[in-house]
């Protein structure tokens, strides 16, 4: 397996645990929080989906699936419509309403795919390219998709633990 068939491998597995965490929930259960400065699940997919949509366009020099798709309307967030989520206070992740799985899953299956045409289509030699100076070591494109796999996967695990902490309930 080269670094092209591992990295569409780690993001595979991100779609299989953010569908399984999300699949089904009613909106009161994706909106839920577990006390009053809890992530909701509809936040960490969101704010997952934003990071990954927002670095990897960065990383391919295309448009954000949040933009070119409209999905930002879609959402109707009271927010800059460029916000990922970070550094959001907990008022504004109880800001972040959705009104179904479809949805959340909606942008999510989109960023997915778009992540997925990039990442197949890199070679060895791509990882190495140098994409945020604004660091020390400058980051690469091999460290950005790590860190946004990293990501991805700590939210998803926590919006499963949401998801059973809520059908234990």
């Amino acid at each position: 397996m080269n670094s092209a068939g591992i990295l569409a491998d780690a993001f595979e597995r991100i779609h299989e645990t953010v569908h399984a965490a999300v699949e089904g929930l009613s909106p009161d259960d994706l909106n839920a929080r577990l006390d009053e400065d809890a992530n909701s699940i509809a936040w960490l997919v969101w704010h997952l989906t934003r990071i990954q949509d927002d670095h990897v366009a960065d990383a391919a020099g295309t448009e954000q699936v949040w933009f070119s798709e409209d999905w930002a309307s879609r959402f109707e967030l009271p927010f800059a419509k460029g916000s990922t989520g970070y550094g959001h206070t907990s008022a504004q992740v109880a800001s972040v309403q959705v009104a179904s799985a479809d949805l959340l899953l909606g942008y999510y299956d989109a960023v997915h795919e778009q992540t997925l045409a990039f990442v197949r289509g890199l070679d060895d030699q791509a990882l190495d390219r140098v994409v945020d100076e604004s660091w020390s070591p400058p980051v690469t494109l091999g460290v950005r998709l790590v860190s946004v796999v990293s990501d991805d996967l700590q939210h998803a695990g926590q919006a499963a633990f949401v998801r059973g902490s809520l059908e234990r309930g």
